[in-house]
């Protein structure tokens, strides 16, 4: 029998994926294990397993159904908002369980065409999310760029990313005003 097709085993699914998304929106990512979305679910710890063998491909999921509100509604001056998000940015990858999702995704997608689907949809609405941004920074005189306006998220995000990911360091306040300042010259403070 085709467990996909069977009825009991979608809202079981979505049950278990309805618990995740509100675990992760209550109390953050590390929120999102097996025993409490089970408990959150109403079902056993043996169906969220059978659904999602690890959790960080539970919550990898859980973060695909949530709106991404970063580098969402820049205000101005741009370049203190920006320090507030590349700073919330950071904060998120520094937990464990936001980490191993982050790179989860970016090695499951060299194989998984889904998974890549989701990393190419994250990678663009941050790219736009953040050249729309600069954009209009540079348009009110805030910043002349020195990066191109699209290659602007590779430069800002990226180190975090890195800093968070491959050397499990922190990327601190030193890093991130480094790394704004580098991308062009700013007439705020």
């Amino acid at each position: 029998m085709n467990t996909d097709a069977d009825p009991r085993f979608q809202r079981s699914r979505q049950a278990i994926l309805s618990a995740a998304r509100a675990l992760l929106l209550e109390k953050g990512p590390v929120a999102v294990t097996h025993a409490q979305v089970a408990e959150r679910a109403g079902v056993g710890r043996a169906t969220v397993y059978r659904h999602w063998p690890r959790s960080d491909e539970l919550l990898a999921e859980a973060m695909a159904t949530v709106r991404m509100p970063l580098l969402d509604n820049p205000t101005a001056p741009t370049r203190q908002w920006l320090t507030r998000e590349l700073t919330a940015l950071a904060e998120q990858l520094a937990l464990a369980d936001v980490r191993a999702v982050a790179t989860t995704l970016a090695s499951t997608a060299l194989w998984d065409q889904q998974m890549d689907a989701r990393r190419a949809q994250f990678a663009s609405i941050l790219a736009d999310r953040l050249a729309g941004a600069l954009a209009a920074a540079q348009d009110r005189g805030e910043v002349a760029l020195a990066v191109p306006v699209r290659d602007a998220a590779a430069f800002l995000v990226g180190p975090i990313y890195y800093r968070s990911t491959i050397e499990h360091g922190p990327a601190g306040s030193t890093l991130i005003e480094t790394l704004i300042a580098a991308i062009g010259t700013w007439t705020t403070p």
